[in-house]
């Protein structure tokens, strides 16, 4: 499940003459800073950099270079493969977009949700895994919904930049804008920290609800911590959402009035991929491909997640334009959309 940025290919010396490098391969992926270049080999005329991690400030390489992953403050550049793998199977793993200091900014914001120091109202601070009304002490994946609207300095941060520049790659077509954000927290040693699988259609109003025809989201996961297999990592069904269609989905514990997670049955034939990320790197998925992820059976070890989603701006002003905002205190949430899907409760009892 993971994706990397591809080697250049090393073209053949001319007939006659030997290759002649003093560079390792292993700097072929780095990137280019105006002040730490060297040459790739004598026969390529193109230069790298030996430092991916610090790209220039504000900063990007010569013209002449073709570049991929971080090229600025602002900036992150997929390769073509990783734009394919993204619209083909529903899930892309993009590692080391973030530096270590980068990802310890941000957590140290992150860690102040989780405390309480900075309040969350409602059940927009709750378990995700849970029905509502469990104490936090027994909590198994604390949910923050929107923490930019609860602290605003919190916008605009390193994340949101490059999400965005990313998100505009995936859908140069269309104008991509966030849509909400939210950060998730699996507790070490918690079993029962599963999101179960799930298409996050099934949470949000389709097509005709909104009446717009498209729904392209990119749904960026950032790892704060490293995610693996054994703390919980997402897992999915490549290419599982391709029909852009909405499988059938239950509530997990009832109704959405007594726990807001949903659930769908997966087939035993179905080819489940797990998509573990290192600390500072993400996954992207879209809104159809079927998802969730195991408990943390990590006896220390928690797996904090910064998730933030972009959509079309016509998209965004649609959903709000109904009273939803993704809060889970809205009114109008997964139960009472008018779009016709079986699990809208409210609105098949009219």
């Amino acid at each position: 499940a993971l994706s990397t940025s591809p080697q250049p290919d090393r073209p053949s010396p001319p007939q006659g003459t030997e290759e002649r490098s003093a560079i390792d391969d292993t700097t072929s992926t780095a990137l280019a800073t105006d002040t730490n270049m060297r040459p790739f080999n004598l026969l390529v005329p193109f230069l790298i950099a030996s430092d991916p991690q610090r790209p220039p400030k504000g900063g990007s390489m010569s013209e002449n270079v073709q570049q991929f992953g971080r090229v600025s403050d602002d900036e992150f550049r997929l390769t073509p493969e990783q734009i394919e793998t993204f619209h083909r199977d529903g899930c892309v793993t993009i590692p080391d977009v973030l530096s270590e200091d980068e990802v310890q900014e941000l957590e140290q914001v992150f860690d102040r949700f989780l405390s309480g120091e900075i309040t969350v109202p409602g059940k927009d601070f709750c378990d995700m895994s849970k029905p509502f009304g469990i104490p936090p002490e027994e909590w198994s994946i604390i949910n923050c919904m929107l923490p930019t609207t609860y602290y605003p300095p919190f916008r605009d941060n390193i994340y949101e930049r490059l999400s965005n520049n990313i998100a505009r790659q995936l859908y140069p077509e269309l104008n991509m804008t966030k849509d909400y954000d939210q950060l998730l927290n699996k507790r070490p040693n918690k079993d029962d920290a599963v999101f179960a699988w799930h298409q996050d259609m099934g949470y949000w109003p389709g097509p005709r609800a909104l009446n717009q025809s498209a729904t392209s989201t990119c749904t960026f996961s950032l790892a704060i911590d490293d995610s693996t297999p054994q703390n919980g990592c997402l897992r999915y069904i490549p290419g599982s959402g391709k029909a852009k269609t909405l499988r059938s989905h239950d509530a997990l514990s009832g109704s959405r009035d007594e726990g807001h997670a949903l659930t769908l049955q997966v087939g035993s034939d179905e080819n489940v991929q797990l998509a573990p990320a290192s600390r500072g790197s993400l996954t992207i998925h879209d809104e159809y491909v079927v998802h969730g992820s195991g408990g943390n059976n990590h006896p220390t070890m928690q797996r904090r997640t910064y998730v933030l989603a972009y959509r079309p701006s016509a998209v965004v002003q649609a959903e709000r334009k109904i009273g939803f905002t993704h809060s889970r205190n809205d009114n109008v949430n997964w139960d009472s959309f008018r779009d016709g899907e079986s699990h809208r409760f409210k609105t098949n009892q009219k």
